[in-house]
């Protein structure tokens, strides 16, 4: 190979910026040190329910969703394309889903979710890979004519069916779910009776192993496959490669064009996949706005995992848990929560001032101060924050992650074929 392939290649495979990964003892030693200090807040502020089976359960099944729309954001922008479109390819998502599922059960609606999106996801690639249009102008576009779409179709389907409207399926056949029997029992008996540390794990365990839908496994099954393909076959590199240096991969041979076009393709069956399982298996009916902006939270989510499977998953769960603390306890569990941001700020405070970085510290260190006092003189939040706390909970922890983030290289630059010769 030449000295200029080799150049390219460099340039085409980045290893991660230099940053020194986590090994996995450390990954779960960090895990560990989380839920302690989750246990820790419980026990001061008797909110019990905050790691109980049903927060857990609750918890996985509202972050299932968003992670399948982070995930579909996450393989078209490592191929270099923005994908804002996610909310609007989990609408089609929801109501292809909907729609197959009421005429031939819930499998079927599952796939037929997933070929809505990925249409979605083809019409994204020909605007943006094809005639070179703005991302973000594509995908706000696209957003607004699923909504449309969607509209106008369930005026002559589900408006014609009992139980129906023009914006809302009749009831949809529910997926089979899993409940493993002896160790569901004893992870709920041990969850009540509220030790520390040992009770919160039983309670997370227990929420994995009981009522799980067999679609939120091959949900969660699809982040591992997408770490695998993507960094670890011949295919997944240059698919990156499209996303770091269009101009080198090209020289070197790949066909960029049809690797974005794949990427955003299989970007918006993903989003579909999300809508899908809205519509069939967290409220069994199609409803005219059940996405609820969760594509744009999954995006979100994405960034706050840094473009990484792990990461992205990690986000979706994080804002799964807030959103189920809002629906299981409502304020009690919120007003928990103030105590667990105070702390966490606390450590931010001593990272920064390790890090000499004192005007952040100082920032924190009021912050924390305030949420303390809040938390001291309140016995619980008002509903308007209840409501407010997963959406408040994101932006937090995207505004504390952001120095450490590297979208890549080539993310939504505009790239014609030839460039490279």
């Amino acid at each position: 190979m030449s000295t200029s392939k080799v150049s390219a290649a460099r340039v085409a495979a980045p290893k991660g910026g230099g940053r020194r990964k986590l090994s996995l003892p450390v990954v779960l030693l960090i895990i560990a040190g989380a839920l302690a200090l989750v246990s820790l807040v419980r026990l001061i502020s008797g909110a019990d329910d905050v790691t109980s089976v049903g927060q857990v359960s609750g918890a996985l099944e509202l972050a299932v969703p968003i992670g399948l729309a982070g995930l579909g954001g996450l393989w078209a922008e490592r191929a270099g394309v923005v994908n804002i479109g996610l909310e609007g390819m989990m609408i089609l998502g929801t109501w292809f889903g909907a729609w197959a599922g009421f005429q031939w059960g819930p499998w079927v609606g599952v796939l037929f979710g997933i070929l809505g999106g990925a249409l979605g996801g083809l019409l994204h690639a020909v605007i943006t890979v094809t005639f070179g249009v703005n991302h973000i102008v594509s995908g706000v576009a696209i957003n607004i004519l699923a909504v449309g779409v969607t509209r106008y179709l369930s005026n002559f389907t589900f408006a014609e069916e009992p139980g129906g409207s023009s914006k809302q399926s009749p009831r949809l056949e529910e997926i089979d779910k899993i409940t493993i029997p002896g160790l569901s029992d004893w992870m709920q008996d041990l969850q009540q009776h509220h030790w520390f540390f040992v009770s919160d794990l039983a309670g997370i365990i227990g929420g994995l192993v009981t009522g799980l839908s067999l679609l939120t496994v091959v949900a969660l099954l699809l982040i591992p496959v997408t770490w695998w393909v993507l960094w670890r076959t011949a295919f997944g590199l240059r698919l990156r490669s499209c996303g770091e240096s269009p101009v080198a991969a090209e020289t070197l041979g790949v066909n960029v064009y049809k690797y974005k076009y794949i990427a955003v393709t299989i970007s918006g069956g993903l989003a579909g996949l999300g809508g899908a399982f809205l519509a069939i298996v967290a409220t069994s009916i199609y409803q005219e706005g059940q996405t609820g902006g969760r594509g744009y939270i999954g995006l979100a989510a994405m960034i706050f995992g840094n473009w990484m499977p792990g990461g992205m998953a990690l986000g979706a769960g994080l804002f799964g848990f807030t959103d189920s603390l809002k629906l299981r306890g409502g304020a009690e569990n919120v007003h928990a929560m103030l105590l667990l941001l105070a702390i966490l700020l606390v450590i931010v405070v001593f990272w920064q001032l390790y890090r000499k970085k004192y005007l952040p510290a100082l920032i924190s260190a009021v912050v924390s101060g305030a949420l303390f006092t809040w938390y001291a003189l309140t016995d619980q939040v008002p509903s308007q924050f209840v409501d407010a706390a997963p959406y408040v909970t994101t932006l937090l922890v995207l505004a504390l992650s952001a120095q450490r983030l590297r979208m890549p290289k080539a993310d939504g630059v505009p790239y014609r074929k030839g460039e490279g010769k």
